[in-house]
């Protein structure tokens, strides 16, 4: 069994909280979460990916010009007022709403924002506990001399600014329905 294929089947028992080989998955998951809800902030720049084989998989290499984030992100649908003049409950326009974004592509947005000069490349997710969900967001820098001069990731040089306002990165994509 590779490297990669243990680290995924070890994430994958952390998520459904099971307990094996000695090992509280469910401990270790909680633990996680409730270090990702102690930190100050909803975007915190990470050294390196907690799952290092999906990271891999989404174009993560640990290399200079590519950072990882991890965006904390309110679960949910979206909020909206409630009106004040005379309505019927049903007619309030208040239960039920949807969000128009996924709550991933707002956790690539928001990273985005963050760190103007970076584009995104992909994300994934991490966890989530009663209120909130976290995502890990691989970040590139398109003016680093490493990118420009890496075969597989230069493309993002060429490209315009802003792939995760414009619908273009992967959560995005699959929104819009051009995922085969």
């Amino acid at each position: 069994m590779s490297m990669y294929s243990q680290i995924t089947e070890t994430m994958q028992k952390e998520f459904k909280g099971v307990k094996a080989e000695g090992i509280d998955f469910k401990k270790l998951k909680s633990n996680r979460l409730f270090s990702y809800r102690q930190a100050e902030y909803a975007i915190v720049r990470v050294d390196k990916p907690t799952n290092l084989a999906r990271a891999r998989r989404l174009g993560y290499k640990a290399k200079q010009g590519i950072i990882v984030v991890r965006v904390r992100v309110r679960k949910g649908s979206g909020t909206k007022p409630r009106p004040t003049s005379r309505r019927r409950p049903k007619r309030m326009g208040v239960n039920k709403l949807t969000r128009i974004l996924s709550i991933k592509s707002i956790a690539e947005q928001r990273a985005a924002r963050k760190y103007p000069n970076l584009e995104v490349l992909n994300s994934y997710y991490v966890g989530e506990d009663g209120m909130k969900k976290y995502f890990e967001i691989i970040l590139v820098d398109p003016s680093h001399p490493s990118i420009k001069s890496d075969k597989d990731l230069n493309w993002l040089c060429r490209i315009s600014p802003g792939r995760a306002f414009r619908g273009l990165t992967s959560s995005q994509r699959k929104s819009r329905g051009l995922r085969k």
